[in-house]
C-alpha cells in the first residue's frame, strides 16, 4: 500500500485513526515507457488501484503482487459502473483506511473524468492528488509524427469530446480550417455525425483526416483521407476504439512509413 507518511491528510475528530488518500493517475496513451516516474512508482506501491478499461495490460502488470485490481470498464453500450459509483468507491475505500491509485488512460484531466472524481473526494474530506499522464492526443500525434501545431499549417489546437450530448445544436464553424488543428477523442461511433456537422458548419469536404487507432501502441494504425469520406474511412478499416481523429492540415506531416504499414496490415 502506498505509504501514509505521503498521504497528507488525517480523518476529522469525528472519526478514528487515519484515512487513506486517493490519487488521480494518468496511464498516459499506451505505452508503459511513457508512464511518468511518478505514476509508475504509484502504481509499483499500490495496495488498491481502480483503473480503466483502455489502460493497457503491460501498464497493469507493473502493479505489485497481490494489489487489489478492480476495474471500472466503461464503453459506450456499457459501464462497468456508473461515474456515480466509481466515486462513492473512492470515497468509501478512502475513509476505510485504503490508499487508493486511480489509475486512467491518458492524463485524468483530459475528459478523464477527473475534475467529478476529485471533487467528490473533496466533498468527502478524502484528501486527493492529480498525478498527469501524457494525454493521448500528444501521444497519438508523436507516434504518428502528426505536429499538432506548424509554423505553416496550424497556431491553434482545439481538443473535443465526439460523443458530446447536443451535438447538433452546437457551433463548430471556429474549430476546424485554416491554421487550426482540430482532435477528436471517442469520435470512432459518431465519425459520420462529425464529419457532417463539421461540413454544415463550413468546413471543406476536402480538409484532410488522420485516424490513428491504438496509439503507442505495436498494432497502432494511422488512416487518413478527406473529412467527407470519414465515416467511410472509420466503417471499412473498422477502426475500433481507442482511436482519435484528428482533422487539418498537419496531419500531411504524417509518418509515411506509419501510414504505409497501416494501409498493409488491413488489405
Amino acid at each position: 500500500m502506498v505509504s501514509n507518511s505521503d498521504s497528507g491528510g488525517r480523518a476529522s475528530n469525528e472519526r478514528k485513526g487515519p484515512i487513506g488518500k486517493v490519487w488521480l493517475v494518468g496511464a498516459g496513451p499506451g505505452d508503459p515507457d511513457l508512464l511518468t516516474l511518478r505514476a509508475a512508482r504509484l502504481l509499483l506501491n499500490a495496495g488498491l488501484v481502480v483503473h480503466d478499461g483502455l489502460v493497457d495490460p503491460s501498464i497493469m502488470a507493473m502493479a505489485r503482487p497481490g494489489a487489489r485490481l478492480v476495474s471500472v470498464a466503461k464503453s459506450r453500450s456499457r459501464h462497468t459502473m456508473r461515474q456515480e459509483e466509481i466515486n462513492a468507491l473512492l470515497v468509501s475505500e478512502a475513509l476505510a483506511g485504503h490508499d487508493v491509485v486511480r489509475l486512467k488512460g491518458g492524463d485524468p484531466f483530459i475528459f478523464g473524468r477527473g475534475g467529478e472524481e476529485a471533487e467528490a473526494c473533496k466533498a468527502a474530506g478524502v484528501p486527493v492528488e492529480v498525478v498527469p499522464g501524457i494525454t493521448s492526443a500528444l501521444g497519438a500525434a508523436a507516434a504518428a509524427q502528426i505536429p499538432l501545431t506548424h509554423r505553416d499549417h496550424a497556431s491553434i489546437v482545439s481538443f473535443v469530446a465526439g460523443q458530446c450530448k447536443g451535438l447538433s445544436d452546437q457551433d463548430w464553424s471556429g474549430l476546424a480550417g485554416k491554421g487550426r488543428t482540430l482532435v477528436i477523442f471517442m469520435g470512432v461511433a459518431t465519425a459520420g455525425d462529425i464529419s457532417d456537422k463539421l461540413m454544415a458548419d463550413g468546413l471543406a469536404p476536402d480538409v484532410p483526416v488522420a485516424v490513428v487507432e491504438k496509439a503507442t501502441r505495436d498494432d497502432m494504425r494511422v488512416l487518413r483521407g478527406p473529412l467527407a469520406g470519414l465515416a467511410d474511412l472509420v466503417e471499412s478499416e473498422r477502426v475500433q476504439s481507442p482511436a482519435l481523429i484528428v482533422i487539418g492540415h498537419v496531419t500531411a506531416e504524417a509518418d509515411n512509413t506509419i501510414r504505409a504499414l497501416a494501409l498493409e496490415a488491413v488489405q
